[in-house]
């Protein structure tokens, strides 16, 4: 006998074998600014609000056709990014978001370069789309202002009102007491005046309103037959009216045209006054164009309309006019508000008017616990007048007040800086999908300060006093002058700077950047309207509760209370209910997750807090599920297969039926093998719930092949006196090198080779039985064997 060896590589995947071998002092602001040292010492006497008819005789000043036509430019800012919306975690539960963690989004790099300055959606699609170029060059000689940083953070509703301590806002769809609803500013109007028309601007307070929990508005337009004054603001709910302002002051029946800067202006202004004083009337006052002169008669329109707060994010550079239209600014019952500007240190009307509360910014940080932190945010504007004469209340000697040369703006401040914005729900014309921005400016400050000052007029007329109308002598001289009342009602931002001036960096006590500081808004509140503390409102903190489904389940809310309270639940599953100490009780949960609203209402000042708990019942339990399944593998080559049960409990796995040397891990439910041996086998995993004691088993068939050699070798049979022949075909993977064996040749045999097939030849057989073993060897190592029977009987 001998043996013969052949080896193959197979290269191609068309099966084309080859053979081969396989082997700071006013005094000293005049260095940023200069002019008359003329001392204004008119007093800024308080007013009762008219409570009968009021007749009202409009003078128009003298102005210059030069001055008059000088254009104000909208003072907001716009962070260049399009936000994810907010979460709806405040629609249920104004307050929700109130603690959490103000969101943070990335600046996409393509929109890093865009100036915020009165960035518009419009232009953020346009340059998403078509690139750097389609960004509007200025066309005021400003220099662009990108923002500082690669993220901005924004904040919703709830956080800024927890930020500078305003009341939480009441459970939603509830009607407040007239005490919560003086805390919202109820009865009184905030008069928002702006250039151009905004027709989204209901749009975009109800989706605002929806989103961030607050009070609906109705809305109306006025007619330009509606006679003045307007009727006294309700005092259970909100109403947006709108209101077209000709040149010369009075009602028009024609909307002004569209434009996409004073549209996004209009929308922060009337959002974010509303966000403060959410009972307050908003009456929205559009001038047709951004002139001076028309923004003017836009101002004695509103003058004409009814006592209220006038709120004004726009300016125009200060000159020797503006002091001539101060007219304008001394209505009685009237406050007004300007923002300082964007631009750093500088002075505009009508902030630098002396009847006028400049409102300057900071730059905000609130992390949803513990206090606010400020600094002068470097683009707000603020500077002494060159024009504007010292006025009385800035004489006081409140800290960093000395001698002052002339009118100083700002007065006071709120947060202005877009990269710490506020959000901002804006539509484009003719579309009715909302889209969010973060929006700052001291268009932003300016607002939310309208807000508070409407809010501290409705606890005054609770208080049985006159609303507030020239509030500035109230804030310098019975608040600023007074150490404990500064300490209580304001923030002082001592850090920060707006330029390189001797009087642009922020300091102790007043400065021209943020003027006194930021309000502490509740005591503020309570200084100005001279009442007790507001009453406050039960606290329900809300919390998840686990349980299983049909075993009882108990719990008790966590509520904080200066007076006893009843209990109610909303939303509750059927069988739930809530007992007059607060404990929840549930006999026969049912598996789901539930949403229970608790409202905790104050038995003596009938004011209500509510808290959403979130039910979760899992259904019971249910034995472990092991699929089973087959499993192939191959001779020699370690296998390992995954039996693991899904979960949230912990399992123990075991394996019966197992061939020798295969395991399994008792924790992870991974099946292992080092070294597989040729066969098939049936084995048995067993998975129990190491809680529940419940167990389940699945079987797992293993085959085990060679490795994909095949060897195909029949039986020969001859005769002695003739030539035998016969074939053994090999099959293989394509690209597989093997080499094969044969082994029990008989002499006088010989083999040859076409393709995978090995044809036998045997000229003169002699009789007998004979056995050839055939051994197929791939490069792996992987080995696969078969036998050939071959008989020769005599003739």
């Amino acid at each position: 006998m001998r043996s013969v060896l052949i080896s193959s590589d197979r290269r191609s995947s068309m099966r084309k074998t080859q053979w081969a071998v396989s082997g700071v002092l006013l005094a000293a602001l005049g260095a940023c600014g200069g002019g008359s040292e003329d001392q204004a010492s008119q007093a800024l006497a308080q007013a009762e609000v008219a409570t009968a008819t009021t007749t009202l005789a409009l003078q128009a000043d003298e102005l210059s056709s030069d001055a008059g036509a000088l254009i104000a430019q909208p003072t907001f800012h716009v962070a260049p990014v399009v936000l994810t919306p907010p979460d709806d975690s405040d629609v249920l539960n104004a307050n929700a978001s109130a603690t959490q963690t103000p969101k943070s989004q990335a600046v996409p790099s393509g929109l890093a370069a865009l100036s915020t300055k009165r960035l518009t959606l419009d232009t953020l699609e346009a340059v998403r789309t078509k690139g750097m170029q389609a960004a509007p060059s200025s066309a005021d000689g400003e220099q662009a202002t990108p923002l500082a940083g690669s993220a901005v953070t924004t904040y919703t509703v709830a956080q800024v009102r927890a930020a500078y301590g305003f009341p939480a806002l009441p459970a939603v769809g509830t009607q407040p007491t007239a005490v919560q609803a003086a805390q919202l500013g109820a009865g009184q109007t905030i008069y928002i005046v702006a250039a151009k028309h905004n027709p989204n601007a209901a749009a975009e307070l109800a989706a605002f309103n929806q989103k961030f929990g607050l009070p609906t508005c109705t809305t109306r337009t006025l007619a330009a037959s509606t006679a003045l004054p307007l009727p006294a603001a309700s005092t259970s709910g909100c109403e947006l009216v709108v209101a077209y302002s000709s040149a010369t002051g009075t009602l028009s029946a024609t909307a002004p045209a569209y434009d996409s800067g004073w549209a996004t202006e209009i929308a922060l202004d009337v959002q974010w006054s509303h966000a403060i004083a959410p009972f307050a009337r908003i009456v929205l006052v559009e001038a047709p164009d951004a002139s001076v002169n028309n923004l003017t008669s836009a101002i004695r329109l509103a003058n004409a309309m009814g006592p209220g707060v006038v709120s004004m994010s726009f300016g125009a550079a200060e000159g020797a006019w503006t002091s001539t239209l101060d007219s304008a600014f001394s209505t009685a019952n009237m406050t007004y508000l300007a923002a300082t500007g964007d631009w750093g240190a500088g002075v505009m009307w009508p902030s630098a008017s002396a009847n006028v509360l400049g409102v300057g910014g900071t730059t905000l940080t609130y992390s949803g616990t513990g206090s606010r932190s400020e600094v002068s945010w470097s683009g707000t504007g603020g500077g002494i007048s060159a024009y504007v004469a010292t006025p009385t209340y800035q004489k006081s000697g409140l800290p960093g007040v000395g001698s002052a040369v002339r009118r100083t703006v700002a007065d006071v401040a709120m947060n202005a800086d877009p990269a710490t914005g506020h959000y901002l729900a804006v539509l484009s014309p003719g579309s009715s999908t909302v889209q969010w921005l973060s929006a700052g400016g001291t268009s932003l400050s300016s607002p939310m300060w309208a807000g508070l000052v409407a809010v501290a007029n409705a606890a005054r007329v609770q208080a049985a006093k006159p609303v507030l109308g020239a509030a500035h002598t109230t804030l310098y001289g019975q608040v600023g002058a007074v150490p404990g009342n500064y300490a209580s009602g304001f923030a002082d931002i001592t850090l920060g700077s707006h330029g390189t001036c001797g009087t642009c960096s922020a300091r102790v006590g007043y400065d021209q950047l943020t003027g006194l500081g930021t309000p502490n808004a509740t005591n503020l509140v309570n200084l100005l309207s001279g009442a007790s503390a507001p009453a406050v409102p039960p606290s329900v903190t809300s919390a998840t509760i686990n349980g299983q489904a049909n075993t009882a389940l108990s719990f008790t809310v966590s509520v904080t209370a200066p007076n006893p309270v009843t209990y109610a639940l909303t939303g509750a599953p059927s069988g739930m209910a809530i007992g007059s100490t607060g404990v929840v009780t549930w006999a026969a949960p049912v598996a789901g997750s539930y949403a229970v609203t608790v409202t905790a209402r104050d038995t003596k000042t009938g004011l209500s807090g509510q808290g959403v708990y979130t039910v979760v019942v899992a259904a019971p339990p249910s034995a472990p599920v092991v699929a089973g399944g087959t499993v192939a593998g191959k001779v020699g080559v370690a296998l390992s297969f995954n039996a693991t049960v899904p979960s949230s409990n912990p399992m123990a796995y075991t394996l019966a039926g197992a061939p020798s040397g295969m395991a399994i891990n008792a924790t992870t439910g991974v099946v292992t093998w080092g070294s597989p041996v040729l066969g098939n086998y049936s084995v048995v995993v067993t998975a129990k719930d190491t809680k529940t004691g419940l167990s389940g088993k699945g079987t797992y068939t293993v085959q085990i092949t060679s490795g994909g050699l095949t060897i195909t070798a029949p039986a020969m049979v001859g005769v002695v006196g003739k030539p035998l022949t016969g074939s053994i075909a090999i099959s293989a993977p394509a690209g597989t090198s093997f080499s094969v064996s044969i082994s029990g040749v008989p002499w006088g045999m010989g083999f040859s080779l076409s393709g995978t097939t090995i044809t036998a030849l045997w000229a003169a057989p002699v009789a007998g039985s004979y056995q050839l073993t055939v051994v197929a060897k791939d490069s792996a190592g992987r080995t696969t064997q078969a036998l050939a029977p071959i008989t020769v009987s005599a003739k």
